[in-house]
């Protein structure tokens, strides 16, 4: 008969991963960063089909939840830059719908929030 040692186990440390220097893309960043260029690209060009509504959907979504947690930590910054009135009011009118909130309640937090 064979003798069978008991295995030991040791634990693996991972090191952590390396903290981008002041001023240095993080990956996320660099890769939203180039998928806004590419959606701009199209955009130019006349391709509204560029992403599909599944895929606008989620990117929305995890925009608007990133907006709002920053907002909340205190940043002071607008959501977008260099979109017309009639963007922000399709926009605007499609996240209420989303919501089911209407004008009325919007008015009322903002009253509340003074935001």
């Amino acid at each position: 008969m064979s003798s069978r040692k008991a295995a030991t186990v040791k634990a693996v440390r991972r090191p952590k991963p390396p903290v981008p220097a002041a001023g240095a893309a993080r990956p996320t960043q660099a890769a939203a960063e180039a998928l806004a260029a590419d959606i701009q690209r199209a955009l130019a060009a006349g391709d509204h089909d560029v992403l599909t509504p599944e895929a606008l959907q989620k990117l929305m979504t995890a925009a608007c939840r990133l907006y709002s947690a920053q907002s909340e930590a205190g940043s002071q910054m607008l959501p977008v830059a260099e979109v017309t009135p009639t963007d922000i009011m399709i926009t605007a009118s499609g996240l209420m719908r989303a919501g089911n909130l209407a004008v009325f309640e919007l008015g009322m937090w903002q009253s509340w929030t003074g935001r």
